[in-house]
């Protein structure tokens, strides 16, 4: 069988590359470095084990379509901020790049996450310009992705699947196109419900994230460690309370609840669980502002602008929204990650980013970051302070410590600027 898959990312790409252990795949990309590095057999991001897959894939890459006997759409679909809803250009070009290719009893799958309806309201109609009808002359399904950057190749092959298809027919066709490497349950459906079932996973996420933030803010006030409560609270075999953060960042979860609502009126809780995660990033430019009070033209240095740890990927990352607040301030801002290439804001190296820091901001959870002696990192440093909002950072001997979710007022941080703690104590060990 001949595949054409339509967009080479974080999901296209491993899709093309395991659906090309038994088919023939051509994978296309509108960037052309993306298309001569995979000709090439070199990844053209990081993300572990697709490497290896690459090497012995049957797969060519080109910038246009070609002849295929199936069709699989894996753009982006950016969000349109402006008006708070799905930007469904790429999908559409993509449907609309089909089209002079598409032949009686092909089947089109869209994996980019859209808003419910767009596969028949939008996709369908760009597809029928070829003068072929969907049912009777070609068939369509949709089948979002279910993986997540930096465990990507495993989680597509084990995680249970949804396919929903215009008809039956689109159904079983693409579920036996799947089950050929996805070794977790297929579940069925039909196509619109396919749409507003991944619009649903990632909207709980994102409102089980806003309600630990919630969390978070009231258990400083109360003088409680969130992080010990939330690990009592789980404790309970029908709770799952998820970890609180600067934000909620990434392509899917910060971004999809607002594809689910962008048609409807009702959507309180929704609202306000995104209201809170977007204003994470306002929360803990408060705690940095209170860390360099009294410090003139103070340096901030940002760890991580990946939106998740361990990751290259900073896509929607809450970082960039504290980074423009922090300027906004005056301050001066580094920005170091050890992972991400490519980034709004110059990065910097390590040695630039803490010389004459004021306050380190982690952002972002990288295991780099855990595991730093902190003690030594603060050598370099103007002032001594650390704003954690992973609560992945150590007390430490010769510097002011401040997470997130954890009580304890700021002090005076001029104290902490060059000398070792004497009376004072973190505000964990409080």
């Amino acid at each position: 069988m001949k595949i054409c898959v339509i967009g080479l990312g974080y999901i296209g790409l491993p899709t093309a590359l395991l659906l090309s252990q038994k088919n023939d795949v051509i994978g296309v990309d509108l960037k052309k470095e993306v298309v001569e590095k995979i000709n090439n057999r070199i990844m053209p991001f990081e993300e572990p084990g697709l490497d290896v897959l690459l090497k012995r894939a049957s797969i060519i890459a080109s910038t246009t379509p070609r002849n295929a006997d199936v069709f699989v759409i894996c753009v982006p679909t950016p969000f349109d901020k402006e008006v708070r809803m799905a930007d469904l250009s790429y999908v559409k070009s993509a449907a609309e790049s089909i089209v002079p290719c598409l032949r009686k009893g092909n089947l089109v799958i869209v994996e980019s996450t859209v808003s419910p309806g767009a596969c028949t309201k939008v996709v369908v109609p760009i597809l029928e310009k070829s003068g072929l009808k969907a049912r009777t002359d070609f068939h369509i399904a949709h089948c979002p992705e279910r993986a997540i950057p930096g465990n990507t190749l495993h989680e597509m092959v084990t995680n249970d699947r949804i396919i929903g298809g215009i008809d039956e027919t689109s159904t079983r066709l693409t579920y036996e196109l799947y089950s050929s490497f996805v070794r977790g349950n297929i579940f069925t459906t039909d196509i619109t419900t396919a749409e507003f079932v991944k619009l649903m996973e990632n909207t709980f996420r994102d409102i089980n994230i806003a309600l630990a933030n919630e969390f978070a803010i009231i258990a400083e006030d109360a003088g409680v460690n969130v992080w010990d409560a939330i690990t009592l609270a789980n404790r309970h075999p029908r709770v799952n309370i998820l970890k609180p953060g600067p934000g909620v960042g990434g392509h899917c979860i910060a971004v999809d609840p607002w594809f689910l609502t962008e048609s409807s009126t009702k959507c309180k809780i929704i609202n306000t669980a995104r209201e809170i995660n977007d204003c994470m990033p306002s929360y803990v430019l408060q705690k940095v502002k209170e860390a360099v009070r009294g410090i003139e033209s103070p340096k901030i240095t940002v760890f991580g602008v990946a939106y998740k740890g361990n990751v290259d990927d900073a896509r929607e990352t809450p970082a960039l929204k504290f980074i423009k607040l922090a300027e906004k301030e005056g301050y001066s801002v580094s920005v170091y990650d050890p992972l991400v290439q490519r980034f709004e804001y110059p990065l910097s190296g390590f040695d630039d980013a803490v010389t004459a820091t004021d306050c380190i901001v982690v952002i972002t959870d990288h295991d780099q970051f855990k595991e730093m002696d902190y003690d030594e990192v603060l050598c370099r440093a103007r002032h001594r302070n650390v704003v954690d909002t992973r609560n992945i950072v150590a007390s430490g001997r010769t510097y002011r410590l401040v997470t997130l979710g954890k009580p304890g007022e700021l002090e005076d941080m001029s104290v902490w600027a060059g000398q070792e703690k004497t009376a004072l104590s973190s505000a964990t060990d409080r």
